[in-house]
């Protein structure tokens, strides 16, 4: 499956703007969100906004924002399937061919002195694990990027290819579930010891 458009929304931006400087060159169109897309326009990436794409502005704080379906059907939609690529063009959806994200800093959070624990609630990511798993799910039509040390393998693949392998996807797709299944017992943890005190 050749990547025309790509979901970029992370928290540690270690990498990320040569990623997607990378992706664009190769003809990729980069939609993004709040901090990452203002990062990618400061070093003179074309990007779009997600607003644009969902046509609705990101709200409460940020708390809503990819929860979408001009989001998640692009992601999720299966594209071999006809009764999919009908929806898709009935409700004018676009299909999001690969997902870099990485979490709010939960772990980091918590580890911070004298956290509260509306400040630890706050750092814990809804939409981001949300596109993750959607994207891991439908790895056999998209492609998921969790770990920043992926991106130079990802991004020469797709300029030399157009594309990433399925053997590749589905790696990236066992590592994203695993990412999030690490993230969501940090937070199980933390909160086992806030009742337990």
């Amino acid at each position: 499956m050749k990547i025309k458009r790509a979901l970029i929304s992370v928290s540690d931006k270690t990498g990320v703007v040569d990623f997607a400087r990378k992706l664009h060159d190769a003809g990729v169109e980069i939609v993004s969100t709040g901090g990452t897309m203002k990062a990618l326009q400061e070093a003179g990436v074309p990007v779009t906004y997600v607003s644009d794409v969902t046509g609705f502005p990101e709200i409460m704080d940020g708390r809503v924002k990819t929860l979408n379906p001009y989001i998640h059907g692009g992601i999720l939609a299966v594209r071999d399937n006809p009764k999919h690529q009908r929806e898709m063009k009935e409700h004018k959806i676009t299909a999001i061919d690969l997902v870099a994200v990485n979490l709010y800093p939960f772990k980091e959070t918590i580890a911070k002195p004298n956290v509260t624990l509306a400040e630890a609630i706050e750092n814990i990511d809804i939409g981001g694990p949300a596109m993750i798993r959607a994207a891991a799910k439908n790895f056999k039509f998209v492609t998921v990027v969790t770990n920043p040390s992926r991106y130079d393998e990802v991004a020469s693949m797709v300029a030399k290819d157009g594309c990433v392998n399925g053997m590749l996807r589905m790696e990236l797709a066992k590592e994203a579930f695993a990412h999030t299944a690490d993230y969501d017992m940090a937070i199980q943890n933390y909160l086992k010891e806030q009742v337990e005190k």
